[in-house]
């Protein structure tokens, strides 16, 4: 009798997704573009169901076979975006990625930084890793360095760990702050967040009335940013790859305990 796992089955477009051959988008329009067969057959539905483990996809007559997973890290410069592509124009991170002049496999950011946000991005083709990452409730701390226009002291510090409604009626908080070094007129503080909402830390501290100058993410989970160049990208390395998942299996056991 057939296990359970080679009989489930998936769209087609998300099995080329899962397979590390594109995004889900990009598989629908090559879908719809009568450029995919499932078992000799062209499909057009993006739905149709496939079984992963035993169904054959070819692609412009290529046969697509399950793709080495990979695991990337980039210190994400400001003023790039994380789509695929913008339409206004504006450098992306596959453009850095192009720039690195390596032969790389599809892969998809895990989670956004806006464009003004920089620092620590994870890309990876393993889209059930990347999920789990991204998702809020996982609560895989992450960790920022943020410069803001005015010195901190121990009630601005406070009211971010307490949390704060923002304009758009979103309870807001930190997991931590602390003011790392002050200046004159601005200062540094370092803040985690267990969560990660959209622009979560500048609507934060908008709603405080603070200005956000500078945010670098600088950690995920076990993982840091160090001296890795803005603008580069290199592979995890099996060690770090094995602390973040030992840092998942923790999160869930933890979370199944309560």
């Amino acid at each position: 009798m057939p296990s359970k796992a080679t009989t489930r089955k998936i769209g087609l477009a998300r099995a080329l997704s899962k397979l590390g051959y594109c995004s889900r988008s990009q598989a629908a329009q090559l879908i719809r573009a009568s450029r995919v067969r499932l078992n000799g057959d062209v499909r057009r539905d993006p739905e149709t169901p496939v079984r992963l483990e035993q169904d054959r996809i070819v692609v412009d007559g290529h046969a697509i076979d399950p793709r080495q997973k990979i695991y990337l890290m980039m210190n994400k410069p400001r003023g790039v975006v994380t789509t695929a592509s913008d339409e206004k124009g504006r450098e992306t991170v596959y453009g850095v990625l192009e720039k690195g002049g390596e032969l790389l496999p599809w892969v998809a950011p895990v989670g956004r930084l806006d464009k003004a946000s920089e620092g620590l991005l994870l890309l990876t083709n393993d889209s059930e890793w990347g999920a789990r990452i991204a998702a809020p409730e996982t609560h895989l701390e992450k960790t920022y360095h943020v410069q803001i226009g005015m010195v901190a002291d121990e009630i601005l510090t406070r009211a971010i760990e307490t949390g704060v409604t923002s304009e758009d009626g979103d309870f807001l908080r930190a997991t931590r702050a602390r003011l790392l070094r002050a200046g004159e007129k601005n200062c540094w503080l370092e803040i985690t967040l267990d969560e990660g909402k959209n622009r979560h830390i500048r609507r934060m501290l908008a709603a405080l009335g603070v200005e956000v100058l500078r945010l670098v993410r600088v950690a995920i989970g076990p993982l840091q940013l160090g001296t890795l160049p803005k603008g580069a990208y290199r592979p995890l390395t099996p060690q770090e790859k094995l602390a973040v998942d030992r840092g998942l299996e923790n999160l869930s056991a933890t979370k199944g305990t309560k």
